[in-house]
C-alpha cells in the first residue's frame, strides 16, 4: 500500500478503481456507435453495476471461502475488508449485471435504446480489461499464486503469503498473471470480430472463452478453496457457466439480424 501523510492507497483497491475507470470509458465509446447517448447511458449505468458489482463479488467471496471469516481464527468482520482482496468474479459478473440490466431497463422507457444485449456486447471488452487490470491488484496483495515454479516467468512470494506445506519454495506459477493476459486476449478477439456476430454473442463469447481460460488456471492454484469431488468449486462453476454461454451463444446465433 501507498502511504501518502495521513492517507492509506491499496494498491488492490487502485488496480480496481482503474479497471472499473476504463471499462467505462471504452463502453461508452463502443456503445456510442449504437446510439448517439452511449456516453451518458454507460455512465447512468454504471452507478448502479459498479457498486452492485462489488458487492456481489464479496459475497460470492465469502460464500465460497466461509472458514477464512467464520471459521476457526476467523474474523468475520474481515468480510468487509474489501482492500485485502478477495472479489469473486461470478458474484460481481452476475449480481452487476443485474444491477446494469435494472437500471439500463429503466432508462429505455424514456430513451429510445437498443436492445440490453447490444448495450452487453458493448461492455464485454471494456469488463474483461478491468478484469486483467484487477488481477494485478492480487499481485500486490501477494495471493492467488499457482504451484511451485522454477523458470524465468515464475513469481517470488514472500514467506508469509507461502501456503502451508509450500514454505520450501521461493517461486510458484503466476496464475493472476495468465488470467490478465487471457482476459486481455479475449477482449482484442471481440474488439475485432465482435461486429460480425449477433446481439448477445460478443458478452456470451467473454463468458465462455473466459470459463474456458479460468478452469485451467484453477487446477493450478494452491490457494485454499471448497472443493467437491476433488475438484475446486470454481472449476465446477467454470464449466457450468461456460456451457451456459455457450448454449445462449449457440441459440443467439439463430435470431434475425
Amino acid at each position: 500500500m501507498l502511504e501518502l501523510g495521513p492517507l492509506t492507497i491499496h494498491y488492490y483497491a487502485l488496480c480496481i478503481i482503474t479497471g472499473i475507470a476504463i471499462a467505462i470509458w471504452l463502453g461508452g465509446k463502443r456503445f456510442q456507435y449504437k446510439t448517439a447517448q452511449g456516453q451518458s447511458v454507460v455512465s447512468e449505468v454504471a452507478i448502479v453495476a459498479v457498486p452492485s458489482g462489488i458487492i456481489g463479488g464479496r459475497i460470492y467471496h465469502v460464500i465460497s471461502s466461509p472458514n477464512a471469516y467464520f471459521g476457526k481464527g476467523g474474523e468475520p468482520i474481515d468480510a468487509f475488508k474489501i482492500w485485502e482482496g478477495g472479489l469473486g468474479i461470478w458474484g460481481a459478473i452476475s449480481i452487476g449485471l443485474l444491477g446494469a440490466y435494472l437500471r439500463y431497463r429503466s432508462l429505455a422507457r424514456t430513451l429510445e435504446l437498443p436492445s440490453f444485449a447490444v448495450f452487453a456486447d458493448a461492455l464485454a471488452p471494456g469488463i474483461l480489461f478491468a478484469q486483467a487490470i484487477g488481477r494485478f491488484g492480487n499481485w500486490f496483495n501477494g495471493e492467488l499464486f499457482g504451484k511451485p515454479l522454477d523458470s524465468w516467468w515464475a513469481v517470488e512470494i514472500p514467506m508469509r503469503y507461502r501456503p502451508n506445506g509450500f514454505s520450501q519454495f521461493e517461486s510458484f506459477h503466476p496464475t493472476f498473471l495468465y488470467e490478465a493476459i487471457w482476459c486481455s486476449l479475449i477482449a482484442v478477439l471481440i474488439i475485432k470480430f465482435g461486429n460480425r456476430l449477433k446481439a448477445g454473442q460478443s458478452f456470451a463469447l467473454y463468458v465462455a472463452t473466459y470459463c474456458l481460460g479460468r478452469f485451467f488456471i484453477e487446477l493450478i492454484r494452491i490457494d485454499t478453496a471448497n472443493t467437491i469431488a476433488g475438484l475446486r468449486v470454481n472449476v465446477w462453476v467454470s464449466m457450468l457457466v461456460g456451457a451456459g454461454a455457450v448454449l445462449y451463444f449457440a441459440r443467439a446465433s439463430k435470431k434475425s439480424a
